[in-house]
């Protein structure tokens, strides 16, 4: 599996959706899950690295810090009317420093299926296994 790395899926939830990035770093996974996000929303290959936007957060702990990334990606795409395609992240402990690129929404190119909300603690998860493989996943309220 390592050698698929770095990858994003989404599993099923209920009526929400869950969404999962994979890495070789937390960084990596991340990043990744962002993209996870973006999918829940459309085709991140329809977005277009037009501009980009930077974000900070913080929190106590590794799953607690992707709730705040992402909710973070989510409260940009809805105050500025855009879809992001492109992260990246850096951290410092339980400090993300992260960047985002993409560009404002089109409706009839990007076709945007649902509008997400949050991201929620259900099945929250942040882990890194034997085999250096780290997963960051969460449920994303739509």
């Amino acid at each position: 599996m390592a050698d698929t790395l770095p990858r994003w899926e989404h599993f099923d939830h209920q009526s929400d959706i869950g969404v999962r990035g994979l890495g070789h770093s937390r960084e990596e996974a991340f990043a990744q899950a962002a993209q996870a996000l973006t999918a829940v929303v459309t085709d991140p290959a329809l977005v277009v690295e037009r501009e980009s936007v930077r974000v900070s957060c913080q929190a106590l702990d590794d799953e607690m810090l992707l709730v705040e990334w992402l909710n973070a990606i989510i409260y940009e795409m809805a105050i500025r009317g855009m879809i992001f395609g492109h992260f990246t992240v850096g951290c410092q402990g339980m400090h993300l420093d992260g960047e985002m690129a993409g560009e404002p929404i089109d409706v009839e190119r990007h076709q945007p299926a649902v509008e997400v909300k949050a991201a929620t603690v259900t099945c929250l998860r942040v882990t890194c296994d034997e085999a250096g493989v780290w997963t960051a996943q969460c449920v994303v309220d739509v």
